[in-house]
């Protein structure tokens, strides 16, 4: 007597049976696969979220432009200034609200920033892209002279677009502008010419 073989839907009861043993084998596979990948990027992306210290390559950033990273949500800008572009700080103080950063300098600017150009080193500043008006994200201005929105005697720097903010190429803000401080400097420091640490300013003895 031949053994039967019930089929439902046109296929063999018996593959069926087979095709979901190997199925759930593959799940579990999978699941023990994917696990230790997902734990391994997870802590990364929380220790960014609680503001874990940012590692950047600045090697690449030709004198005029700008890089942009993120830490603890916020972009901050790398910006490598040219000579041209350090001299024209000295220029513009009678005009600046803050020129010698002292209003809120633990929180604004760190001790090693309060100085013309902002920065560590006089051509590398690194600046919290956001103004301190209402949070926007103000734009580049690095060319120097008239322009939409701008006065004819422009030095150079950034232009809030959402109420007129303006601020140089070290992040202070012009004088009578609703922004009520300089662009912050975050904690940073070098690990060597081309290696910068953003959110740590004290390294380890």
């Amino acid at each position: 007597m031949s053994e039967s073989v019930v089929v439902h839907d046109g296929i063999d009861e018996s593959k069926r049976m087979w095709v979901a043993a190997t199925c759930g084998v593959g799940a579990v596979a999978g699941l023990a696969t994917a696990v230790p990948f997902v734990s391994t990027f997870a802590p990364s992306e929380r220790a960014k979220a609680a503001g874990a210290a940012v590692e950047v390559d600045i090697g690449d950033i030709k004198v005029g432009e700008k890089k942009t990273v993120e830490w603890r949500g916020q972009p901050v800008w790398i910006v490598r200034r040219s000579p041209e572009m350090v001299a024209s700080l000295s220029k513009d103080t009678a005009e600046l609200a803050d020129p010698d950063s002292k209003r809120n300098p633990d929180e604004q600017t760190p001790p090693y920033a309060r100085n013309e150009h902002r920065s560590i080193k006089p051509d590398v500043l690194v600046v919290v892209g956001i103004c301190t008006h209402l949070g926007c994200s103000p734009g580049d201005k690095f060319a120097a002279g008239a322009q939409p929105s701008l006065p004819a005697d422009w030095p150079g720097g950034w232009l809030c677009p959402c109420h007129g903010s303006t601020f140089d190429l070290a992040g202070r803000v012009f004088k009578n502008k609703p922004a009520p401080d300089n662009l912050r400097v975050p904690p940073h420091m070098y690990l060597s010419d081309s290696r910068l640490v953003i959110g740590e300013d004290k390294k380890e003895a």
